[in-house]
């Protein structure tokens, strides 16, 4: 797929990728062998019928590609542009086996960005009577929210920031998935029916139990994984060592980037660290890039090979220009008198033996320290659930790490509550959040309806 060069991106936040041209979207889909027994549509959590879609667009049908594939994806525009197809439907692909796979979300984004730009063909919808909530605006809320109002249901969905979108507007980058994709996606939603609240804190503003009073007969709690994780090493209080949720929101929701333009600031260090080896690691070292980095490190205490990144994330951060330090670990941060980061310590590791994640565990080589000078630090080493639905909402079963236990149709232990995504499994990919919610939809309306 055409992109953006390396050396022009790094200086604007703007899309990377430039998306297939029609003809490149048909010879791209006449690849597809049109399997009789298709493994792709195996490996995508929210089930897309891939053949169907695929073959529409070889026969240059680009508008029944989108019918097909919003007949079971309610964001296919988002998932075009940040789902892991690699490690999903297109590993599962015969072509892998001995070339490239059909480039499936490469024409998922295509089919998606025909239909926003020509014409929105809109499902007929019958109104059932019957009144759910979502409590979250992430991918798995929009998700459930689209399915069940495809069903004729009333949907609420309830969002504490002042825009809709979750995770997908505070912490992906817009030179991966750019804010007027998503605005697209959620107006789409608007005119199926679907009714959103901002600035609606649940648990605070109001509590789960008060949505059941107010006639909500089914909720669903999609609030995701947004409690940050840190390091506990010495030093990680000091100025200008950020979360990578602080710094993402800072620069994605809050448009830091466009400082003083808008109103908030964020620290454009020279020399800057970011630790952890995932897509969010990816993103916030590609960010400290374009605004000004001149050194930008990713400091991994595994190989590159145990990396959970996205290999394209990664491909694309090595030739933007961060480098990157493997089988490192920080000791200690180091502040001047002021209290600002100015250095790190880092000692070198080894693998061990696996770990409970299959991982071969890092382990420490003895005298192996170095020291960094850094102006900013940047941890990205995973996110938690976040406490508050539960701690407002009784008998409501919780896992050890505050997730909400809920089973494989995303009930939980109050009849009528769902729940689903990162709150529900830790944090995972977008898609694996939309088959959540896609799930929990359909399980909440047989719930709502045998009820009579």
């Amino acid at each position: 797929m055409r992109e953006q060069a390396p050396e022009e991106r790094v200086k604007n936040f703007n899309e990377v990728p430039a998306g297939y041209s029609d003809q490149e979207a048909v010879a791209e889909a006449a690849r597809c062998l049109g399997c009789k027994k298709p493994m792709c549509v195996e490996g995508c959590p929210v089930q897309v019928q891939i053949p169907r879609f695929i073959a529409a667009i070889r026969a240059g049908d680009f508008l029944e590609a989108v019918k097909v594939l919003r007949e079971t994806n309610t964001l296919p525009a988002v998932c075009g542009r940040v789902c892991p197809q690699e490690t999903q439907c297109e590993i599962k692909c015969i072509l892998g086996k001995k070339s490239e796979p059909v480039a499936i979300g490469r024409l998922e984004r295509f089919a998606a960005d025909f239909e926003r730009t020509r014409k929105i063909v809109y499902p007929e919808i019958k109104p059932n009577g019957r009144k759910a909530a979502i409590v979250g605006s992430g991918p798995a809320g929009l998700t459930c929210a689209g399915d069940l109002a495809k069903l004729g249901f009333e949907v609420h969905v309830f969002e504490a920031l002042h825009e809709v979108g979750g995770v997908l507007v505070y912490g992906i980058p817009e030179f991966r998935l750019p804010k007027a994709i998503v605005k697209a996606e959620v107006d789409y939603l608007k005119h199926l029916g679907v009714r959103f609240h901002l600035d609606e804190v649940v648990g605070r503003s109001v509590t789960v139990q008060e949505l059941f009073d107010e006639g909500y007969e089914a909720i669903f709690v999609g609030t995701g994984a947004g409690l940050p994780n840190f390091l506990g090493v010495p030093g990680e209080n000091l100025l200008g060592i950020y979360s990578a949720n602080e710094y993402l929101t800072r620069v994605n929701l809050m448009k830091a980037y466009k400082f003083p333009q808008y109103h908030t600031p964020i620290l454009k260090g020279d020399r800057v660290i970011v630790l952890g080896g995932g897509n969010v690691a990816m993103d916030s070292a590609r960010t400290a890039l374009r605004l000004g980095g001149k050194d930008v490190r990713v400091v991994y205490r595994r190989s590159r090979d145990e990396m959970p990144a996205r290999r394209e994330e990664v491909h694309h951060a090595e030739q933007e220009g961060v480098r990157f330090d493997f089988l490192s670990a920080p000791l200690e941060f180091i502040g001047d008198d002021k209290g600002w980061v100015r250095a790190a310590r880092f000692q070198r590791m080894e693998l061990g033996e696996p770990d409970a994640s299959g991982r071969r565990r890092p382990v420490p080589i003895a005298g192996s320290e170095y020291s960094l000078d850094v102006d900013a630090v940047v941890v990205a080493v995973g996110n938690s659930p976040h406490p508050l639905i539960g701690q407002t909402t009784e008998n409501l079963k919780q896992g050890r790490h505050g997730n909400i236990e809920a089973d494989q149709t995303g009930a939980t232990s109050i009849p009528g509550l769902f729940a689903g995504g990162d709150i529900v499994t830790g944090a995972a990919t977008v898609i694996e959040a939309m088959g959540a919610g896609k799930r929990a939809a359909a399980a909440m309306a047989d719930y709502v309806l045998k009820r009579g």
